[in-house]
């Protein structure tokens, strides 16, 4: 089997335990996982084989640990409709509805976007990452919205370069609970894995995390709730929900960064990437691509008004 080598620093100054500091830097392995390398001689503190998970890790030690890839499954391609905004022979445009998964992983390896795109498009198979063909860009599951796939390989260099470099603009609509301070702001504050809960993204300190910005401004206003269009300068997982929360507004819905029982009747929170406006491979100017807001959202804001009305 295949393995790859990763390298970290303990720059804690408090000692830890040897496999509490790897479950926190590595992810896809569960600690008792970890603990099994650490045991089976494949990791190694200062270039010294550790045996021990309980062995205590002291400031400024180099850890490097061998981790064997995970098995890759055959992907299937699946005769799943999927709503079409655009396509020609370099890119196709999706409306990806809410509770679809872009891209196969652990424990879902069917019913995604990807296996949908490859019954009709399997030429994508050979583009990009093997295991998320065609990918340039994610969206949470519950997330609804404008999503770009590359159908060459020479799209996906060429689309890839543009998220890299933030020369997209993305917009979402977020219904939130409660209202921002502003009605136009600007949230600046790195994102990074929860230290308490490492499935969990949240907003850090300075210094730690990765730099994160996200600019939003007041739609319409409820008494309990606002909704606001969204713009994430960078694309950090969950950022704009966890950019929200850090306001104290929460994405309506969102039981993982806002509150267990939502505020209203909803299956999912309220996010909908609206639109994203992109330079198409061979083009000079950007074409700017829209996804109507969905009717479980719209009945929502209906609602609202008529709540407001009464």
């Amino acid at each position: 089997m295949n393995s790859n080598v990763q390298q970290f620093i303990y720059e804690q100054g408090e000692p830890l335990r040897l496999d509490k500091f790897l479950a926190e830097k590595v992810t896809g392995f569960s600690r008792s996982q970890l603990q099994s390398l650490i045991e089976a001689g494949k990791v190694w503190v200062d270039d010294e084989t550790v045996l021990k998970p309980a062995f205590k890790l002291e400031q400024g030690q180099n850890v490097r640990v061998e981790l064997p890839e995970p098995e890759q499954e055959l992907l299937q391609a699946e005769n799943i409709p999927l709503e079409v905004i655009y396509q020609d022979e370099h890119v196709v445009v999706i409306n990806k509805p809410a509770g679809m998964i872009v891209h196969p992983g652990a424990g879902h390896q069917k019913g995604t976007v990807v296996n949908a795109a490859l019954y009709r498009w399997p030429e994508m198979g050979q583009v990009g990452d093997p295991q998320r063909p065609g990918v340039v860009h994610r969206l949470d599951k519950e997330t609804s919205g404008v999503l770009i796939l590359a159908r060459t390989q020479e799209a996906y260099t060429w689309l890839i370069r543009q998220f890299k470099s933030r020369r997209t603009e993305k917009t979402y609509l977020a219904l939130v609970d409660g209202h921002p301070p502003t009605p136009i702001g600007r949230i600046e504050a790195p994102v990074g894995r929860n230290p308490q809960h490492r499935q969990r993204m949240a907003a850090l300190y300075a210094g730690e995390g990765r730099k994160a910005v996200t600019e939003y401004r007041s739609i319409q206003s409820f008494r309990d709730h606002e909704l606001l269009e969204v713009r994430p300068v960078t694309g950090r997982t969950h950022q704009i929900r966890v950019h929200l929360a850090f306001l104290g507004c929460p994405v309506t819905g969102d039981r993982v960064y806002g509150h267990r029982k939502p505020s209203l009747p909803l299956d999912r929170f309220f996010l909908h990437a609206a639109s994203i406006k992109i330079t198409l491979p061979g083009e000079k100017t950007p074409t700017e691509f829209q996804a109507k807001l969905p009717q479980d959202l719209q009945k929502v804001l209906s609602d609202l008004s008529l709540m407001e009305m009464q």
